[in-house]
């Protein structure tokens, strides 16, 4: 026969619940933020893949350069890669040099990409950036986190 005091315990009490609980969420305070930030850090990689020297945007302008001898001008803008041979009157046209719609080029947080050619900073070729995570025009600022295809010197 079993003694009182001797019986198995079959159930967690408040305070080891309790317990477990504060580590849980000690543990998230700090994994959480990390994983946020983990996620802001991987948009403005991508943003810098696609607008890169060698990213899919910047090979589409060499190409569209190759075919009619210049880039496409400011006012063109990026839409000049995305049309149909049908829409453009002239034979050296070999496009569209990107896929899809020009509606669909947005940078990670769902905006156009910026592009002016010939370039202020690249005189001979074009800027193209990103206003990055805040989505605004920092001015040029030195802690901006505009995302370009220029270093600025």
């Amino acid at each position: 026969m079993r003694r009182k005091s001797q019986r198995k315990r079959s159930a967690f009490t408040l305070m080891e619940v309790l317990l477990v609980a504060g580590i849980l969420a000690l543990l998230a305070a700090f994994a959480i933020p990390r994983l946020f930030q983990m996620a802001e850090d991987a948009k403005i990689d991508i943003c810098k893949a696609e607008i890169g020297r060698n990213g899919p945007v910047a090979k589409a302008l060499k190409s569209y350069k190759w075919d009619m001898g210049k880039f496409p001008d400011t006012d063109e803008g990026l839409a000049a890669l995305f049309q149909s041979k049908k829409e453009v009157d002239d034979e050296r046209y070999k496009g569209p040099y990107l896929e899809g719609a020009f509606e669909e080029l947005k940078d990670p947080w769902a905006n156009a990409y910026e592009y002016r050619s010939p370039g202020e900073f690249n005189e001979e070729e074009y800027d193209l950036w990103s206003w990055g995570p805040n989505m605004e025009d920092d001015g040029g600022k030195e802690d901006s986190d505009d995302i370009k295809n220029w270093i600025e010197k």
